[in-house]
């Protein structure tokens, strides 16, 4: 083979792996849109809507990304989730903190990652293919936990003094949890040195209705 033989079937590969990658980047813009609209059905918490109904909405949109997810993993072999994790990894995390909310809002419980993965229609353990990975898990709990804090605050502004205790005291396992990991992903890091704000944060709003008399 010549060298300009060589160099044209590189540069036809790079072709196919430019092409691919678009692809990939399709369906990971997609994502990006649904994680936008749950954005906005949340908003709903902050104006006192009914959490049924921000959930019901919610769910509906995590469906829409469940399809998605599905035309990844139509997308993509085995061999290739790794290679190729950075481009849908980021948007993951966002929707698992999507879908920790719908659950924390549905029943004050924690979502699994194996709950969490059913709602985004992927596997929850590496060994079964397209998963959630555990850093965005992590990482939605992470975000929840910051979510929850501005929430704590507005809680109290539109009339409702029982949810700050209730987020306090579910943030606050949450705290607990992350204290027994040695996180090596910087990106978590940093996310886990927020936490303590996150938790001083509700304790300020716990504090202040406690010297006003309410919720004793």
């Amino acid at each position: 083979m010549s060298e300009g033989e060589l160099f044209s079937d590189i540069e036809s590969c790079l072709g196919d792996e430019h092409r691919f990658k678009d692809k990939v980047r399709d369906v990971v813009q997609d994502l990006e849109q649904c994680y936008r609209a749950l954005e906005v059905v949340f908003q709903g918490m902050h104006r006192k809507k009914n959490k049924t109904s921000i959930c019901s909405e919610g769910r509906i949109v995590l469906d829409d990304a469940k399809n998605k997810y599905k035309q990844l993993i139509d997308l993509l072999s085995d061999k290739q989730y790794y290679r190729y994790l950075h481009l849908w990894q980021g948007v993951t995390g966002k929707l698992s903190y999507a879908s920790c909310l719908i659950v924390y809002l549905e029943s004050n419980q924690l979502a699994t990652r194996e709950t969490v993965a059913e709602m985004l229609g992927i596997k929850a353990n590496a060994e079964n293919g397209f998963h959630l990975c555990l850093d965005d898990y992590l990482c939605g709990l992470l975000f929840l936990a910051g979510e929850l804090s501005r929430w704590s605050v507005n809680c109290v502004t539109i009339g409702d003094t029982k949810e700050p205790l209730r987020i306090f005291e579910f943030v606050g396992k949450i705290d607990s949890g992350f204290r027994l990991l040695n996180l090596k992903n910087d990106f978590l890091r940093k996310r886990y040195d927020g936490l303590k704000y996150d938790m001083k944060r509700i304790e300020q709003v716990v504090y202040d209705l406690s010297i006003r008399g309410i919720n004793k």
